[in-house]
């Protein structure tokens, strides 16, 4: 049997942690325990890549979940690039004693709005073919295929240029100010139902704190449109389309 840990904000790692594991658990509802413990025939990790990186929430649930398995292995979502993002779930991974026998990523629409129209990655995704690439995985990961990772001195350094220029600008730090919300909201709260952080509040206004993964999980679900960036390269939204509303709420609330 295989469990999958997933971390998910539009669905994409959603679809695909459902297609790999018979188990899929939340990594958001996981972190909330104070132990985390794991042990099945195979256990993997499937999340987006953000900024060249994983989430931070899941660096943080690598550390701090106790996995056995025989078979640990390691699944991106990703759009553009996920650049180091290889190197770093290995790292990661033997800080945590584990082995990392597999690692491969998806690629799907990408949905990060500063940087792409939601309507040419759609228009994109016959080219992508989704499906193939996951059966691939699923026949690698049946035959407990195993994958090297090489962690060069140039590895490394993108790796520290990318938390240096690019992740510590994105993620979290100064988030709260990119969102505007508009007069459209009702305050119905699914923003903060579906963030995966618990990092907004709802009550006369929407407050975002500091704990922003972003993810855009808030934006993207917004049922009124009524969040949006400063900039944005389009104005569509993007929720994977074999994943419901419902499904994004049952995973980070």
């Amino acid at each position: 049997m295989t469990t999958v840990c997933c971390f998910t904000a539009s669905g994409n790692s959603l679809y695909a942690a459902r297609r790999i594991g018979e188990t899929v658990l939340s990594i958001p509802q996981l972190m909330r325990r104070n132990e985390i413990a794991l042990s099945d025939d195979a256990v993997g990790i499937v999340c987006p890549v953000y900024a060249g990186e994983m989430p931070v929430m899941v660096r943080e649930f690598i550390s701090r979940a106790k996995i056995r398995t025989p078979y640990f292995f390691f699944i991106y979502t990703y759009g553009m690039t996920y650049s180091a993002a290889f190197a770093q779930a290995k790292l990661a991974a033997e800080s945590a004693g584990q082995q990392l026998r597999y690692i491969n990523a998806v690629k799907m629409a990408d949905n990060y709005l500063p940087g792409f129209d939601i309507q040419k990655q759609l228009d994109t995704l016959p080219q992508k073919n989704i499906e193939g690439q996951i059966e691939k995985i699923l026949a690698d990961l049946k035959e407990r295929k195993q994958t090297e990772v090489p962690v060069t001195f140039l590895t490394k350094l993108q790796m520290k240029l990318i938390g240096k220029f690019m992740g510590e600008r994105i993620l979290r730090r100064d988030a709260a100010r990119e969102y505007i919300v508009s007069d459209s909201c009702i305050r119905c709260g699914i923003c903060a139902k579906v963030c995966p952080a618990n990092n907004i509040t709802v009550t006369d206004r929407v407050t975002f704190s500091d704990r922003c993964e972003v993810c855009y999980a808030c934006i993207h679900n917004c049922p009124q449109h009524a969040i949006r960036l400063k900039k944005e390269a389009g104005t569509l939204r993007f929720r994977n389309e074999h994943v419901s509303l419902k499904d994004i709420i049952s995973m980070n609330e």
